[in-house]
């Protein structure tokens, strides 16, 4: 089983990824993760990875790509994978599409965890405090301000994927403002459907 999971940030993709790997034996993957582990790999790949950081430059979604392709060629004994991170645009959910085409897999559910902004706001700055207040550390980014402009930047690029799924007959919601494992026994729910 292959899934998307779609949603602003702070929705819990990250934590419901997760649930997904050590329940369901999935692998999880995140874009930021596989450039990271790409560019110390000294591959052909990750070499080229490791050009374009260190010039400062966005990596190209070819090369993202590529590296999915690498994960999805790897194989293995797993559940299925979760894209996370990706695709963040129209042309990368293209691009993902013709890649499980031609390597004959299918993307079974893109699943978007729907909040409400505000709430989710609120949740994030809460999270916060509450690093803060335990004697921790809070995520440099949960803040107010910082938290609005990535929402500003994933309503621009990515909440049309929640359309271009929903076209496709794969988009499901789920509520993203549950508790965590309310959330998890809705995406349960809906992959043992």
């Amino acid at each position: 089983m292959n899934i998307i999971l779609l949603g602003p940030p702070g929705a819990g993709k990250g934590t419901q990824a997760q649930k997904l790997v050590e329940d369901r034996n999935m692998v999880q993957l995140s874009t930021g993760d596989m450039l990271r582990a790409a560019r110390t790999s000294g591959t052909e790949m990750g070499k080229k990875v490791a050009a374009v950081m260190d010039a400062g430059n966005l990596v190209t979604d070819e090369i993202v790509i590529g590296l999915i392709r690498e994960q999805l060629e790897a194989g293995g004994d797993h559940g299925g994978f979760i894209f996370d991170g990706f695709p963040r645009t129209l042309p990368q959910a293209d691009a993902l599409g013709e890649l499980l085409k031609e390597m004959g897999h299918t993307l079974d559910y893109a699943i978007e965890l729907e909040v409400n902004d505000d709430i989710l706001v609120e949740r994030i700055i809460g999270r916060a405090a509450e690093a803060v207040a335990s004697g921790g550390t809070a995520r440099a980014d949960d803040n107010e301000e910082s938290l609005k402009t990535r929402l500003m930047a994933y309503y621009k690029q990515t909440s049309p994927l929640i359309g271009y799924y929903y076209a496709k007959g794969d988009l499901r919601g789920v509520n993203g403002l549950s508790a965590v494992d309310d959330v998890a026994a809705e995406i349960a729910a809906l992959l043992d459907a």
